[in-house]
């Protein structure tokens, strides 16, 4: 497998004693969002859950005022669970690997707000339901084929074993549909992360067997049609996932099986 590396930019040297942290609040989901500023101590090769864990411990805010901790989500700290997705400084990305000396802007600010394609849980905590409800919906599994041995499986090419590699990466954080503009609470888009796992569940051998059954998802409102091939995913995604590979090859699927069904008859 060639492996692939992205170039990083030498980070910043920074002359300040704190870090200006402007962080979008809301209570809970049926509550009006306001905005609290924190000054937290800088150091270098700090990240931003490093930060917000200072100000868990320190919530007082640069005007004096005491207030509750901030509300963030977050789990492995080394960007695999996906779970520590915020927008920080107008971008969606892993606020674990997301290190200060890179993000920080030239006042020596960084803004945090909860992405918006999610409901609110509080603060910057949201409810990512949706996209698990979205791999349930496209059967995101395979099926068991036996419960004894049934010898070696089908061989698979170095080209495909790659392919699925790469598709296996995503960690479900929701960077793709935060960026994605035909994605979002009012609009049925099934989204990229959805489709992606769709074609990598498709080429396994054994998971194809409900190949069937998850194009017809890709068919009904909010499949695969509605993608407005804007390819904003493919930027924003931490894992590199090909998802604009992805969604090519399942709209070719999906025409496919859509012929097939109609001179057939059966789904």
């Amino acid at each position: 497998m060639t492996a692939t590396h992205t170039a990083t930019k030498p980070a910043k040297k920074l002359n300040i004693k704190t870090i200006r942290f402007k962080i979008k609040r809301q209570d809970g989901p049926e509550t009006q969002a306001y905005w609290n500023e924190f000054d937290v101590p800088y150091k270098p090769n700090l990240n931003v859950i490093g930060c917000l864990n200072w100000i868990a411990a320190n919530p007082r805010t640069v005007s004096g005022q005491d207030v509750t901790p901030v509300t963030w989500e977050c789990s492995c700290l080394e960007e695999i669970c996906g779970a520590c997705t915020m927008v920080i400084n107008g971008r969606v990305r892993q606020s674990c690997s997301a290190l200060v000396d890179e993000v920080i802007t030239p006042e020596g600010e960084i803004t945090l707000e909860p992405m918006s394609k999610f409901p609110v849980v509080r603060d910057l905590m949201v409810n990512r339901q949706r996209m698990f409800d979205a791999l349930r919906r496209i059967k995101g599994w395979v099926p068991i084929d036996g419960t004894y041995a049934l010898g070696a499986g089908p061989r698979e090419s170095q080209e495909q074993q790659d392919l699925r590699y790469r598709l296996s990466k995503c960690m479900t954080c929701g960077c793709c549909l935060e960026a994605c503009p035909q994605y979002g609470p009012s609009q049925e888009f099934i989204g990229p992360q959805a489709i992606g796992q769709t074609l990598y569940f498709n080429m396994h051998e054994t998971g194809k067997r409900l190949k069937d059954q998850r194009l017809n998802v890709m068919e009904e409102s909010g499949g695969i049609s509605d993608c407005g091939n804007a390819q904003n995913c493919v930027k924003v995604c931490p894992k590199e996932v090909p998802l604009t590979d992805a969604i090519g090859a399942i709209g070719r699927q999906t025409t496919v099986h859509a012929i097939k069904t109609f001179f057939t008859g059966k789904k």
